[in-house]
């Protein structure tokens, strides 16, 4: 039996409706959330217009529900791509954070972690005045911490954080930003990169410190008893 007389059996919406559990198939089968998003949308588009063919109201409403769904939530994958590449060839911000983290008040004298502790998380700070104490940084609003513990080794905090003045941060776990590179390897490497580059930054300024004090005069000896 030839091709054409097998599709000469079928009509054209059971030619739409294998052609969509075709796609779906295809989609549940992506490992990563963009080209996962885009397959949806083409899914969602081919039951629309099988259950418009067919005339299932109830279906046509899903596809009709999930399609800007799908498009929102891949537009939203893109614009974070794109924004964690900007900070990487740029100024180094982690803002780009701040829509998938969480608001938490902090009291004045509160220790957020402490040396020694293993890390969970990575704050962005939003006011409020923060100190890390062994190394005597003050941190302004608008600064991230705590994301280097995501890449030590151990995984511990190598600095302790306290609140010295009441304010409010936004964190967001170390399983949510594995969630997100998982998502997207693309933002993975853009995350990675940005993070080595404040990593770098820091050994730099610690560089510059030492080579500022070994600049300073040597201490006059004291003088021996005569």
């Amino acid at each position: 039996m030839k091709l054409a007389d097998v599709f000469g059996f079928l009509s054209l919406a059971e030619i739409v409706g294998y052609v969509g559990n075709v796609v779906v198939i295809v989609t549940y089968s992506m490992r990563t959330m963009i080209p996962l998003r885009m397959l949806g949308m083409c899914s969602n588009a081919i039951f629309l217009f099988y259950s418009w063919l067919l005339g299932l109201v109830p279906l046509m409403i899903l596809q009709c529900v999930l399609l800007p769904l799908n498009g929102y939530r891949l537009y939203q994958m893109l614009r974070l791509t794109k924004q964690v590449q900007s900070a990487a060839e740029g100024d180094g911000s982690m803002s780009w954070l701040k829509p998938f983290m969480s608001k938490r008040g902090c009291r004045a004298g509160e220790v957020l972690f402490r040396k020694g502790e293993m890390a969970e998380e990575m704050f962005f700070t939003v006011s409020g005045r923060y100190h890390l104490l062994e190394s005597g940084i003050e941190l302004a609003t608008g600064q991230v911490v705590g994301e280097l513990g995501l890449l030590a080794p151990d995984q511990h905090r190598t600095q302790t954080l306290r609140c010295d003045e009441a304010g409010e941060m936004l964190v967001i776990s170390y399983s949510d930003v594995k969630q997100l590179y998982y998502q997207n390897p693309e933002f993975g490497f853009f995350f990675l990169r940005l993070a080595t580059g404040r990593l770098f930054q820091n050994l730099r300024d610690l560089e510059g410190q030492l080579a500022a004090r070994e600049e300073l005069p040597e201490e006059m000896p004291a003088p021996g008893i005569a």
